[in-house]
């Protein structure tokens, strides 16, 4: 008698897990095309960031320096 488990162990007598593993791991090469702005966005944010923490960091060394 094979039972089948889930991630904890639990008795899962439907075997939905398994039927998800298997619509995840048919679905997963297929994917989705992401658009080049969505994984651009927050790598520019991130240099917008730095940029602004850098002039704000000058801007008070040189008001702290005169």
């Amino acid at each position: 008698m094979a039972n089948t488990q889930g991630p904890q162990g639990n008795h899962d007598p439907a075997g939905s897990t398994q039927m998800f593993r298997a619509f995840v791991d048919e679905a997963a090469p297929q994917g989705r095309p992401q658009p080049a702005a969505s994984s651009s966005g927050p790598r520019i944010g991130l240099i917008v960031g730095v940029v602004a923490a850098v002039a704000i960091v000058a801007a008070v060394a040189y008001l702290a320096l005169m």
